[in-house]
């Protein structure tokens, strides 16, 4: 392989590892990370099967397992509250979590309808 191909390659297995393609962090491996975080309020199934409640502390996760308890901070206020998770989600970049409607309430984003958050695994 050329030299400017090695290079190329190189670049973009980077590119896809600082997008978070490629690798999962140590933060999130240890069950913790931050981010954002938006929330949510339908009635439609859940990707665990179970009917979406807006009034429940839930959460939707891309990758942990079902019914985990988290404890999710607000990083403006610092106000805190557990959800368990039961769905898959958020799909957009930037977001590790979508809350239920309550939850988003007992941490002070219904208004602005996104949160800097750092969330830790309770218990899986």
């Amino acid at each position: 392989m050329k030299p400017a191909k090695i290079k190329t390659a190189a670049a973009a297995v980077l590119f896809t590892a600082g997008m978070g393609l490629v690798s999962v962090s140590d933060s999130q491996a240890a069950g913790s990370a931050c981010g954002g975080a938006s929330w949510y309020a339908l009635s439609s199934k859940t990707a665990s099967g179970e009917r979406m409640n807006a009034a429940r502390l839930t959460a939707a996760h891309r990758s942990l397992k079902f019914g985990t308890k988290i404890q999710v901070t607000n990083k403006r206020n610092g106000k805190t509250v557990v959800v368990r998770i039961n769905d898959r989600g958020p799909f957009i970049r930037g977001r590790v979590i979508d809350l239920s409607k309550a939850a988003a309430s007992q941490i002070g984003m219904i208004r602005s309808g996104t949160a800097s958050i750092c969330y830790r695994v309770i218990n899986s």
